[in-house]
């Protein structure tokens, strides 16, 4: 598992490499870590004038910027009973549809949850348990396991 090494080891070890204590190679082994690191530190202080973690840099970028999030509002605002995927296909979105969800929710908006279709106006007919539409029993033959009841043929 790989872990973020302090401010003040990056630190040491570039003021070990600047004041010619050895190579790159030499320096990782003095302060035990990869040759990788060591070339990593000297790109991003060459690249950024900064030594600093760039957590915030990693993992795939949003696809979801804030023109996008304008555009779902506006579209809710005009409609709001437009399922995920209308909303993914009418912004042109190339994202999963949790991602437009999470997105939603951040947002504060609502969406509609489900297609389009007839609504249930009748509401439940019983008040009790519903069942699980027939027994189990009533359709293995009673005797002893599926394959003796099987029907055999004549010999």
């Amino acid at each position: 598992m790989k872990k973020t090494i302090s401010l003040d080891l990056r630190e040491r070890i570039l003021a070990a490499y600047d004041e010619g204590e050895g190579t790159r190679e030499v320096v990782a082994r003095r302060f035990r870590v990869s040759l990788g690191m060591v070339k990593k530190l000297l790109q991003q202080r060459r690249r950024l004038g900064d030594i600093r973690p760039q957590h915030h840099r990693s993992g795939s970028k949003p696809r979801i910027v804030a023109s996008h999030q304008h555009q779902l509002r506006t579209l809710l605002a005009k409609k709001p009973d437009l399922t995920l995927k209308e909303l993914r296909a009418a912004t042109g979105l190339a994202c999963t549809l949790p991602a437009i969800h999470s997105v939603l929710v951040r947002l504060g908006l609502t969406y509609k949850k489900r297609h389009s279709g007839l609504v249930n106006q009748t509401g439940p007919i019983s008040g009790g348990h519903a069942g699980t539409g027939g027994s189990r029993s009533a359709s293995i033959r009673r005797g002893g396991s599926s394959s003796t009841n099987r029907a055999r043929k004549p010999t």
